[in-house]
């Protein structure tokens, strides 16, 4: 039994076990306690019923805690008692479990790893390997996560918008260690898609889906940023933008647009086109004119100031950037791209190097160096004063 199938099961035992009357903290610590004892012990070939065997491993796992637990001795006789007969957990046991995960006294970090603990079953070393923190850094983070949903309770869960929220916050952190956080966060929307009837979470999904199909052209083979005006199309995955559009087109038929389906359906206009020369800009723009009904931030802005520049021309571009604060992360990178494309090269040569310098990260540091520096190298050739270098 692979580890992903494995993994699959755990939003299952653990529905049981709280259902059961274990508290969710102690619980979900069982039910990891079963996996690492499943994976010893299942060397050869899984169990017969490899949920049953879960099921009873992370029981009595969490028997064995409660026992322990000096505080807890007033509740041994209610733990202990025979549990009520019952067949497999509902759709909705699973649902609440996301639901648990993104409980609004939880901050976002620590809604993810929750989620991706309890419902993504990975382990605290993943988890801490994927987010580049220290084990023992991530550890507390889950402990504490748990403390807040056993101690709030379990009757104030978050709903589907934060669920959706905590997964899109996943599948952004790409790839990293021994767990493409990326392709969990799919798996897990695909799951949440399947137990409810939302278009949003078919947006949300169809989104994922059509920016994974870059992931191949998106960096260079030195970890450097590749334009989307650059990328190689010929790597983009066609299947994952095929399905992609078709669960889009399913959802936006269901007229309850939400901020999403707005941006799948950019990601789509994007995909479709077969070269950069072709992309439908106009419509682009129109879908950004949308997404601002929902999600009206400066980064909205900012990609929209882009599409207007390239639909409508550099200057028109501008205009729409002119009302967002100069202060604003990336501003200066876009304000550089309009001002090259209007023939400015000395002021968007200052302004990639400005942007290097205020980049969140060092691979967006990197590219804004380079465009400061190719446009200054043009600058040289013409015989004409450069821009500040990027440092």
């Amino acid at each position: 039994m692979d580890e992903v199938a494995l993994r699959e099961l755990v939003p299952q035992v653990l529905s049981v076990l709280v259902r059961r009357g274990a508290d969710f903290a102690t619980a979900e610590d069982a039910v990891q306690e079963a996996l690492i004892r499943a994976l010893a012990a299942w060397t050869d070939e899984p169990p017969s019923d490899p949920r049953g065997w879960l099921i009873t491993v992370a029981w009595r796992a969490f028997l064995d805690m409660a026992r322990s637990d000096a505080a807890r001795r007033d509740r041994e006789a209610r733990v202990e008692r025979q549990p009520r007969p019952g067949g497999a957990p509902s759709a909705d046991d699973t649902l609440h479990l996301y639901f648990l995960c993104a409980h609004p006294a939880l901050t976002p970090s620590s809604a993810v790893a929750l989620t991706l603990r309890a419902v993504g079953g990975l382990t605290t070393r993943q988890i801490a390997q994927a987010y580049l923190v220290p084990e023992s850094t991530m550890a507390q983070r889950i402990s504490r996560a748990k403390r807040t949903v056993s101690r709030s309770g379990l009757d104030r869960p978050g709903d589907v918008r934060t669920v959706m929220r905590v997964l899109y916050l996943v599948f952004n952190e790409g790839y990293s260690g021994d767990v493409d956080l990326a392709a969990e966060a799919i798996r897990l929307t695909r799951q949440l898609a399947a137990l409810v009837d939302v278009p949003e979470v078919d947006g949300l999904l169809a989104l994922m889906l059509l920016h994974h199909a870059r992931r191949r052209s998106r960096t260079r083979p030195d970890g450097g940023i590749v334009p989307l005006s650059e990328q190689d199309r010929s790597r983009w995955d066609t299947d994952l933008i095929a399905e992609g559009i078709a669960i889009l087109q399913a959802a936006l038929a269901r007229d309850q647009l939400g901020e999403y389906q707005a941006q799948a359906a950019i990601a789509a206009l994007h995909a479709d086109a077969p070269v950069v020369e072709e992309t439908d800009w106009v419509q682009i723009v129109e879908w950004y004119d949308e997404l601002l009904r929902f999600a009206d931030t400066p980064i909205v802005r900012l990609n929209r100031a882009v599409a207007v520049g390239e639909a409508d021309g550099a200057l028109a571009g501008l205009a729409a950037l002119a009302g967002i604060d100069e202060g604003v992360p990336r501003r200066d990178a876009v304000a550089a791209y309009l001002h090259e494309k209007n023939g400015d090269l000395e002021l968007a040569a200052r302004l990639y190097a400005d942007a290097a310098r205020n980049a969140p990260n060092l691979a967006e540091r990197d590219h804004q160096t380079r465009q400061a520096a190719r446009l200054n190298q043009l600058l040289r050739r013409r015989g004409r004063p450069t821009g500040r270098d990027g440092g």
